[in-house]
């Protein structure tokens, strides 16, 4: 028997949860990006982490962030390169549940609400 999927917390939902190229035909296809997924990619690439520092944050262990992350590179050449529609949806996570977002520097929600 496997052992359950551990949920990953996120700081925000994304704001925007779809990108088209320019050019797109109908027909090429769809990426989906997950949330939990996105938010590794927010935190790695964007807060400029280290893959610990983002497991730590998410609540989950350093191979799994190392595996998602692969997911997402994968996920994002798709789009640039094959041109296909992105859109991020679903996935296995829960939204930080301080009102004032976590605290951290680099939450979403932190930021949105000390601007």
């Amino acid at each position: 028997m496997s052992r359950p999927r551990k949920r990953r917390r996120i700081c925000a939902m994304p704001t925007y949860l779809s990108f088209r190229p320019l050019h797109c035909q109908e027909n090429n296809g769809e990426v989906i990006l997950l949330v939990d997924e996105y938010e590794v990619m927010r935190l790695i690439d964007h807060e400029r982490l280290t893959q610990e520092e983002c497991a730590s944050i998410m609540g989950i262990a350093r191979t799994s962030v190392q595996k998602m992350y692969d997911d997402v590179r994968y996920k994002i050449s798709q789009f640039l390169v094959e041109g296909k529609f992105l859109k991020i949806e679903g996935g296995d996570f829960y939204l930080c549940n301080d009102d004032l977002g976590c605290g951290r520097n680099f939450c979403n929600r932190f930021k949105k609400t000390f601007r």
